[in-house]
């Protein structure tokens, strides 16, 4: 199942700025969820979610619609951007034993980024729960449960079969029942 792309081909996003457009306003309303469920911190939220959008822009030419959906790509493109900057921290933090630099958000941005990092506090509590997952297996998890993809569109994002991914999808199921059936002191 792909997307509507009513701006055509997806490959037009990045050197079309009305493709773009088009393209930004339909998702990024969704990739801004995706990234407030992955990060706490405001303004590490809006810098990485204007750096998918930057990501999608050098990328597009090289979308393929037989490998899955516009959607699934672009969590691709997101989960990318997300791990980039999380090695990028630790990287910084290892030399530097300080946290990076911020820039500047207007006092309505942060309150509306605090509104949805509360929003997805359940998510985050999640995420903690399941950090001794395998990283392939939890993506896989995060791609069907939380992102709403169809399993072989999310096996295909993550270079699995459908096969393989059905059976970590179970297992991971499991577990998460398991670990979110236990009361909320116990997973601090």
């Amino acid at each position: 199942m792909s997307d509507p792309n009513p701006t055509g081909d997806l490959r037009r996003v990045g050197r079309d700025p009305a493709a773009f457009e088009v393209f930004y306003r339909r998702h990024v309303e969704t990739v801004g969820r995706f990234v407030a469920r992955r990060v706490d911190d405001p303004h590490t939220a809006a810098d990485l979610t204007a750096e998918v959008f930057v990501a999608v822009i050098e990328s597009a030419d090289r979308y393929r619609p037989d490998l899955g959906s516009e959607r699934g790509w672009l969590f691709g493109v997101a989960r990318n951007v997300i791990a980039a900057e999380h090695r990028r921290v630790a990287r910084e933090l290892r030399a530097t034993g300080r946290a990076a630099g911020r820039r500047q958000l207007d006092p309505d941005d942060v309150v509306r980024l605090e509104e949805r990092i509360d929003a997805e506090a359940a998510a985050r509590r999640t995420y903690q729960a399941l950090r001794d997952v395998p990283e392939k297996t939890r993506a896989l998890l995060e791609l069907v449960g939380v992102d709403g993809l169809p399993v072989a569109e999310a096996a295909s994002a993550l270079g699995m079969s459908p096969v393989a991914a059905r059976v970590r999808l179970h297992r991971a199921r499991r577990l998460v029942r398991l670990v979110l059936s236990r009361p909320e002191s116990v997973l601090v």
